[in-house]
């Protein structure tokens, strides 16, 4: 029997459902190997094991720290794992055990968030660089989301091909009951998730804005945190009296589920992307799917969306209004979607996952 610790500190966060799915399906695949799940002491209850084989322990070390370079690597040390498989690129550089890690996407690097301070994001990014870099050597093995984010990790870390394999992420099917929210508007462009710069947030504000002339009550609903992000693309959009947008804030479960099946269209603006989870839960709840064309988008959404360039206003208007208004595109687009989120399972996810711990317990 083999100790593997999960680095699951990110675990109740918009990625850390990669981790709450892969833990909880892990139960199934593997039920010999000993598992410790690590979690902040906030999230303690935040995801409970049901198998005997599976606990959860404290972990508090922030992210990109002296103390996660330090403590983090000390209390590894002391839990005597055979294998750690870091979930996130963030890891101590002093932990020389044999370890795995997930890359989800390179944004950290290539991207800028005029929300945080210009020096300490530019000093971060460096940080974020060379911890990209090593752990592309130091780790026994990188899982990679999609085929984008496998190449363009390869690319920049410098490692063979043999080194890293795909491992898609999946959307639940939808279940449980649906919270009408009170909107102003009965026909909506939804968009869940994060609102940082590269998300693109402005440029689908200003395509909504234009969809006014030809859907005068039609709405455009951003579900997520009202963070510094979220509040910045409010003011900007208020500053320019643009009409029929709701920032939600935090929405529940219910909620959720019944804005992605109520809307006119998902629209996922963005220019940069890992994996583009929040597309396949549009598509599990019968949303059509308006996309941009940017990185891995196609490849994860295959013929199941309507794509724009995310860098043309007009052309994301466009592509919206036509979903909006031609039926049978609409009707193509929500059957695409049904067969698309079946290509992708968190069974399959663990079990792909389970064997290259496998592997690299064997190295």
């Amino acid at each position: 029997m083999k100790r593997i610790v999960i680095d699951g500190r990110i675990i109740n966060s918009s990625t850390g459902r990669y981790v709450e799915r892969l833990v909880e399906h892990l139960q199934d695949v593997d039920t010999e190997n000993e598992y410790i799940v690590l979690v902040p002491t906030k999230d303690n209850d935040y995801w409970r094991p049901r198998a005997k084989n599976f606990r959860v322990q404290t972990a508090d070390f922030k992210n990109y720290s002296l103390e996660e370079q330090v403590g983090f690597a000390k209390f590894l040390y002391n839990l005597d794992a055979d294998l750690v498989h870091f979930c996130m690129p963030q890891q101590p550089l002093l932990y020389l055990r044999p370890h795995v890690t997930t890359i989800h996407d390179l944004t950290l690097l290539n991207t800028y968030n005029s929300d945080k301070n210009w020096l300490v994001y530019h000093l971060k990014q460096l940080v974020g660089r060379a911890v990209f870099f090593v752990i592309g050597h130091s780790s026994r093995h990188i899982i990679a989301i999609s085929n984008f984010t496998n190449r363009a990790y390869r690319n920049f870390a410098k490692i063979p091909a043999t080194k890293i394999t795909t491992i898609y992420e999946a959307s639940d099917i939808p279940a449980g009951k649906k919270t009408p929210m009170q909107l102003p508007y009965k026909e909506f462009i939804l968009y869940v998730g994060q609102q940082s710069d590269y998300k693109n947030i402005k440029r689908l504000m200003q395509a909504h804005q234009q969809l006014l002339a030809t859907h005068p009550d039609l709405g455009l609903v951003l579900v997520g945190s009202k963070n510094e992000a979220a509040q910045r693309n409010e003011a900007w959009a208020k500053a320019r009296n643009f009409k029929n947008i709701t920032f939600t804030g935090f929405v529940s479960n219910e909620e959720l589920a019944w804005l992605y099946s109520e809307c006119g269209t998902y629209a996922f603006p963005s220019l940069m992307e890992g994996f583009g989870l929040p597309s396949l839960e549009a598509m599990a709840f019968g949303a059509p799917v308006t996309s941009s064309n940017a990185t891995c988008l196609p490849e994860i959404n295959g013929d199941a969306a309507h794509y724009f360039d995310p860098t043309d206003v007009d052309d994301m208007a466009n592509k919206i209004g036509q979903v909006l208004t031609n039926s049978t595109l609409r009707a193509r687009l929500v059957a695409a979607g049904k067969k698309q989120i079946k290509k992708y399972s968190w069974h399959t996810c663990a079990k792909q996952t389970h064997q290259v711990y496998l592997a690299a317990l064997k190295k």
